[in-house]
């Protein structure tokens, strides 16, 4: 009896990890144009952006050649439905943190899966590989060319 008391508790452990592990990786991506409601001036300054265009010009390239894993960096979610270096692909995917009331306070946008860049971020895809080069976020706070307008420190 206590035996199967022990192996019903596992089982059951088993499946609330599970289904934490379902949910937690079920963040569906909203497009930069959702983001853009809220967040004009930053989506206006984005659109100008080397990240806005990163797949035209990976498509536009001979050197090398674009291929499929060319997407991992030069657009969004790996495929070209969110074409280019949207937010999300910096922020993290959108949907469990896009309604207004979750986005005006920080810790719960955090808690719902927003991300705060950091190095780490732009190390996934900027590396001194040849092909793409290091940057250094804390460098680029004020580069529009290559990020966006950034909403005042709090």
């Amino acid at each position: 009896m206590r035996k199967a008391t022990i192996i019903c508790a596992l089982g059951l452990a088993v499946v609330a990890l599970a289904a934490l592990n379902v949910s937690a990786g079920d963040h569906a991506y909203v497009g930069a144009e959702k983001c853009k409601m809220c967040h004009k001036v930053q989506y206006n300054s984005w659109l100008e952006t080397s990240h806005a265009k990163a797949l035209d010009d990976a498509k536009g390239s001979t050197d090398p050649a674009f291929e499929a894993k060319c997407l991992d960096c030069h657009a969004t979610n790996s495929d070209e439905s969110l074409a280019g270096v949207q937010c999300e692909a910096c922020h993290g995917a959108g949907a469990d943190f896009k309604k207004m009331s979750i986005m005006k306070d920080r810790d719960a946008a955090v808690a719902n899966g927003l991300q705060i860049p950091t190095q780490a971020t732009c190390d996934a895809c900027h590396q001194d590989n040849g092909h793409s080069k290091v940057v250094v976020l804390a460098d680029n706070k004020d580069n529009k060319a290559a990020i966006h307008e950034f909403k005042a420190a709090d």
